[in-house]
């Protein structure tokens, strides 16, 4: 009866997770401080370097920050954690114990896969309400080099366009007022292919386009350079997909990057990697149940075999190369060279189906 059930002893269920909670958290602390402290060092400097910066600055700094590396930080204590309850187990004989009552190798893991789940949830939340903020805080904050952050200028920088096969580029864009671009570039292309290049110093809306002043047009082919003068150019293209902000996906929680997204993709705009950072928002937290299959080959086979620590650095291995796949897509991803999907998804699925496979060969 008890291979029937998924958690055969609720006591049991409770021991386990809240022994691997109880350590995840602890890593999970000590990781911070020591991160925390060791990142201060570098920075604080350049705090206190700004005039009327002071110790207030610095504890504002730590506030933004501690966020962030708990975020990065939460899957690695997970995996630590999982290692360090499974090898306790495994050491106390505990393991052999719940196998010899008739549990199986995955009702052994179940209480740790449910406390995994909170895990997951509990930084989900973490992050759309409190890491979002703190990193665009922190980013603006950085950008001034920790001195008083000015008040939004309303002009954008190098902003890119699609209108059909053509591509327009802004130097940059007065949002303020009247829309204007500075310093505009039309790549016109015939079949996917440049032919010619259409270069004005500034840019306004008009009835039917875009007034284009100082403008000229470079011919691909002929090589040659022709002066236009003022001319209405660009038709179709909206003030919209110019005055749209530049998104940083880390600084938005999920609903408002998804809604970002969809205008930023109406206005022309390239939006994969920005898909990719998304769903990486479910990804990533999600990677904390992945932890306990791929740390579980800590927990089988005999202690007194000598070979429990090549288990848990087998364990290690495992998790620290899912981090590496992990970040490896989402840089692909950036690149374009995989789908948002895949970059998100991709080594999570690949993970998931190692860890299983593994854990079924060695012990099911």
């Amino acid at each position: 009866m008890h291979q029937l059930h998924f958690f055969p002893s609720r006591t049991m269920a409770l021991y386990v997770g809240r022994m691997f909670l109880i350590r995840s958290f602890s890593i999970l602390f000590a990781l911070v401080l020591i991160l925390q402290t060791l990142d201060l060092l570098g920075e604080s400097g350049k705090i206190l370097a700004v005039a009327g910066n002071g110790d207030s600055e610095v504890w504002r700094y730590v506030g933004m920050r501690i966020p962030q590396i708990i975020e990065t930080f939460l899957p690695f204590s997970v995996l630590l954690g999982t290692i360090l309850t499974l090898v306790t187990l495994n050491q106390n004989s505990e393991v052999i114990a719940m196998k010899a009552s008739g549990m199986s190798a995955h009702q052994v893991l179940a209480p740790l896969f449910l406390a995994a789940l909170l895990v997951a949830g509990i930084s989900f939340a973490f992050n759309e309400r409190i890491v979002t903020r703190s990193t665009a805080a922190l980013s603006a904050w950085q950008k001034v080099e920790y001195a008083k952050v000015p008040r939004d200028s309303g002009v954008r920088a190098n902003i890119w366009v699609r209108a059909g096969n053509d591509l327009i580029n802004a130097g940059t864009v007065e949002t303020r007022g009247p829309v204007m671009l500075r310093d505009v570039t039309v790549y016109e292309r015939t079949q996917g292919v440049l032919s010619s290049m259409l270069k004005a110093d500034s840019a306004k809306p008009v009835a039917g386009g875009w007034e284009l002043t100082n403008a000229r047009r470079f011919i691909r082919r002929s090589g040659t350079l022709e002066p236009l003068g003022t001319i209405v150019a660009m038709k179709g293209v909206g003030t919209d997909q110019f005055t749209l902000a530049q998104v940083d996906g880390d600084e938005l929680p999920f609903t408002e990057l998804s809604t970002a997204i969809d205008e930023l993709e109406a206005a022309g705009r390239p939006v994969d990697s920005l898909k990719g950072v998304l769903w990486h928002k479910i990804s990533g937290p999600l990677s904390a149940i992945l932890m306990p299959l791929l740390g579980a080959v800590a927990a089988f086979g005999l202690a007194r075999s000598g070979k429990l620590f090549v288990r848990a650095i087998l364990g290690m291995a495992l998790g620290f190369a899912y981090f590496v796949a992990d970040n490896f897509a989402l840089a692909m991803g950036d690149l374009g060279a995989y789908t948002p999907f895949l970059a998100a998804w991709g080594p999570f699925i690949l993970f998931a189906l190692i860890g299983e496979m593994i854990l079924i060969r060695t012990e099911e």
